[in-house]
This record gives structure tokens, sequence and C-alpha cells, in this order.
């Protein structure tokens, strides 16, 4: 699976989380962190399972390391948004009032 299309497939669903519609109106960010963080794991957890069938002889190589590279795409970001909201979080700090 080209890089392009995991890209794709990362946009896609934050795409997703961004406007996915809610009885209460917009979400909240605290919100869209949870759905992010829940988003990762289920990711992690595909991996896991693809690993575990390909331990077992069962499963297409592309269909494992697809899943991982998946996985780890979305670990990237998520490290990512938590550097980004560290360092906003840095420069408020650093506001003199």
């Amino acid at each position: 699976m080209p890089v392009a299309s995991l890209a794709a497939g990362s946009y896609a669903a934050t795409s997703r989380l961004l406007t996915s519609p809610s009885s209460s109106g917009p979400a909240s960010f605290a919100d869209m962190l949870k759905q992010s963080v829940a988003a990762v794991g289920d990711e992690a957890q595909k991996a896991d399972a693809q690993m575990a069938v390909a331990a077992s002889g069962k499963a297409d190589l592309v269909n494992v390391v697809t899943a991982v590279a998946e996985s780890e795409t979305a670990v990237e970001t998520l490290v990512a948004v938590r550097d980004k909201v560290i360092a906003a979080y840095d420069d408020i700090m650093r506001m003199t009032i």
C-alpha cells in the first residue's frame, strides 16, 4: 500500500471525527481527543490481530504489513498532535499578562 493511500486514510478518519454529526452541537476538543486516542487503540488492536494470524501462518503478509503501517501512522499522528498541544501550552505560559 503506497504512503499516499495511508495518508488519505488517516485524513479521512480525522475528517470523520471533525464532521461527525452530534445532537449537542459541535464536539468539544476533549471529546475529539478521546475519539482520536480510541481510534489509535483500535488500529493497534487490528495490527496485533493481524500479527497473531500471521504467526499461525494463516494471514497474507501484505495485510499484516498494511495493518502495522496504519497503526504506525496513527501513532505518529497522535504524537505530532500531542507535541503541538504541548508547544501551544508552553507558548501560552510564556506570555506576559
